[in-house]
């Protein structure tokens, strides 16, 4: 049965916490367990269930995934690995992906250590905005092991196989600085302006009309691998089905009125 989003403010989850602000339209998954905010298995299964909440949520438009502390997170509670059947292991990806399926836009604020399966949960969102200091890394390697979340996946999809190469079988550690460089983040800003600038950024998305937003992501997403025949094709009918919104004649409406649009995601 799914979650429902009316309880997720102040329950109790598995390392991490819930916090939905109405007024400025926002859900927040705060991750919280200790400085290095370490991943458990359990946890990931809990953190898609409430993703696909927030998503459901009409009170939400943009969800926001950031953490308590110096570091975002250092990545999973390793022992967990062993501890954790073949089959549950297999459903981490799909588990970690729940950012990109989630219709409205997410953003990951990152700080300090970003390891593992937080830079994969990371990856997966569809903003990154990083303190400059973040540290990047899919250490698997060094446990004799491959990223198992879709990490290796998503950067070389960002990257290449070259700088993906060199992170992955190198357990690479690299900055904030040059993740930004390589177009794996949005913005690098200083530490003590990482939440006014993702602050900055849920109020800026929520100025946009909702139903072309999420048109948008889903179609940036689906595309991705195809042709760019298929692609502008698909384009070119979701550009059609938007036509026929009211948020499309709104937004000429208050162009032409030179007022400020009023979405309704209809």
């Amino acid at each position: 049965m799914p979650m429902d989003s009316t309880d997720l403010h102040g329950q109790n989850f598995d390392g991490f916490s819930v916090e939905i602000d109405a007024d400025q339209q926002r859900g927040d998954i705060i991750l919280d367990r200790g400085d290095m905010n370490t991943i458990a298995m359990g946890q990931r299964e809990e953190l898609r269930a409430v993703f696909e909440a927030l998503d459901r949520d009409d009170r939400v438009r943009v969800i926001v995934l950031r953490a308590v502390g110096p570091n975002f997170s250092s990545g999973g509670y390793i022992r967990g690995f062993l501890e954790a059947s073949p089959e549950h292991v297999s459903k981490l990806a799909d588990n970690m992906a729940a950012p990109a399926r989630c219709e409205k836009p997410v953003i990951a604020a990152n700080r300090g250590f970003c390891f593992g399966v937080g830079f994969e949960v990371s990856l997966a969102c569809d903003f990154r905005i990083a303190s400059e200091t973040v540290k990047y890394a899919l250490p698997e390697q060094r446990l004799g092991q491959i990223p198992g979340s879709g990490g290796s996946a998503r950067l070389q999809k960002m990257v290449g196989i070259t700088r993906t190469k060199d992170m992955v079988m190198r357990s690479k550690r690299i900055s904030g600085q040059q993740a930004h460089e390589w177009g794996i983040i949005t913005e690098v800003v200083a530490d003590d302006q990482l939440e006014a600038t993702t602050d900055a950024l849920v109020a800026e998305l929520c100025e946009f009309a909702p139903l072309a937003q999420r048109t948008a992501k889903r179609l940036l997403n689906e595309t991705e691998d195809t042709l760019l025949s298929l692609a502008i094709q698909l384009e070119g009918h979701c550009y059609a089905r938007l036509r026929q919104s009211e948020d499309f004649r709104e937004g000429v409406e208050a162009f032409h009125e030179k007022r400020p649009p009023n979405f309704l995601g209809r």
